[in-house]
């Protein structure tokens, strides 16, 4: 496969450049995985009868991969990132595509951990590729395209469904192999109609801890905490405490996705404009209350209208959490980005392998509680976004670090 330096992809013709394999790639990857997830609760219920303890051990199961993302730096020494990604995106669809040929307990988390293996290890070389691939001065406006393009996908798989589901009568098993078919079948195109693309800052192929990120790894760890109360719990809220049914909970996913391809790119305009510790308050200072209305659908027995509307707001504070990617693309040095991707997603994932499966415990006793315990992670999350300064760089990568003379580690 022929080397392209990024410098020369400007004369390949527009759909052949990095940012639009950036964008493919952002659209192929929901295609599947959006399509689990909107299918899943039902699913897993029906199937196998799943309760929220259930529900908690798949979750946690599906985040290994996630803690064990370290391993790409491994697969770096024999693997280029851009074949990597495409590999990882392909065995994403082949997976999710046989999900509902295993309608067992074991069978559902033998072929969840296979597609979060496809997903997490493709999450973690694309956030690398797009910050080896893009400009610094241009990447909040593209990666805000990136995000609404990834939105628009879900937005189509939803929408089919919603239409579809009920009028065609279908089954898991053809939702599942056809979205899942869709995204193998980009990945295979994408394989073969693009050049390796070889950015101009070799990357580091080993283990990479700075001193310097702490500040980047302690918000990514919380980061994954208080996400996976809300990847876990908040939809199957939906489906537990309020009986949606699959073309419901689609819709609802729908509209969120609705207002965060309309959203993303406004928001990569601001945090261009007002800077990442300011969008990263916001996101945060926004999960917190929210966080906290979950709680009082329970304690107090709101209905579903702001449980829904709940929802919607949550999912669009969590778009803006792309401000981390570029506070950490504006403080590292360029050969850290692979590595150090690597290792992030790894701290991101450390408590999605026990939270979901404790916090499931908890929630048979007392699911408010669990919203509680999201909201106070929201508001140390806060605190830690206001010690990012207004203009990140190297040797200020926090407000202590003003003036602070830049060291090799």
């Amino acid at each position: 496969m022929k080397l392209v330096p990024l410098a020369e992809a400007k004369s390949l013709p527009r759909w052949r450049q990095p940012a639009f394999l950036l964008f493919l790639m952002a659209a192929a990857m929901p295609i599947a995985f959006s399509t689990w997830s909107a299918l899943l609760n039902n699913f897993v219920k029906e199937a196998a009868g799943f309760s929220g303890v259930e529900i908690g051990w798949l979750h946690t199961v599906r985040e290994i991969p996630g803690f064990l993302a370290i391993g790409v730096i491994v697969l770096l020494w024999v693997l280029r990132e851009q074949v990597l990604a495409l590999l990882a995106l392909g065995l994403l669809g082949a997976a999710t595509a046989v999900t509902a040929w295993f309608p067992t307990l074991g069978g559902i988390l033998t072929i969840t951990l296979l597609s979060s293996i496809g997903f997490h290890y493709f999450e973690t070389v694309n956030q690398s590729l797009q910050l080896q691939w893009i400009d610094k001065k241009r990447a909040p406006q593209t990666i805000g395209w990136i995000v609404a393009i990834g939105s628009g996908a879900s937005m189509v798989a939803y929408g089919l469904i919603v239409v579809t589901w009920k009028a065609f009568d279908l089954s898991y098993n053809l939702v599942y192999l056809a979205s899942g078919g869709l995204t193998l079948a980009i990945a295979v195109f994408a394989a073969f109609a693009y050049p390796q693309f070889e950015a101009p800052d070799p990357q580091l192929k080993h283990f990479v801890l700075r001193k310097r990120y702490w500040l980047y790894y302690v918000m990514q760890f919380m980061a994954g905490a208080r996400r996976q109360i809300f990847v876990v719990f908040a939809a199957f809220m939906m489906v537990e405490r309020f009986g949606f049914e699959v073309h419901e909970v689609t819709a609802l996913f729908l509209i969120n996705y609705l207002v965060n391809m309309i959203a993303a790119p406004f928001m990569g305009h601001a945090v261009a404009k007002f800077g990442e510790r300011a969008a990263l308050v916001v996101e945060h200072g926004g999960l917190m209350l929210v966080f906290l209305a979950y709680g009082g659908l329970y304690w107090f027995g709101w209905g579903v209208v702001l449980a829904a509307a709940l929802y919607v707001i949550d999912h669009l504070f969590f778009s803006l959490a792309f401000a981390l990617k570029t506070y950490f693309q504006k403080i590292a040095d360029p050969g850290d980005i692979a590595p150090t991707a690597a290792v992030a997603f790894t701290i991101n994932h450390i408590a999605a392998v026990f939270l979901p499966a404790a916090l499931g415990y908890l929630w048979v006793i007392s699911p408010g509680a669990v919203f509680g315990l999201a909201a106070a992670m929201a508001g140390i999350s806060l605190l830690l976004a206001l010690l990012i300064p207004r203009h990140p760089e190297p040797g200020n990568e926090t407000i202590f670090s003003r003036g602070l003379p830049l060291v090799a580690e």
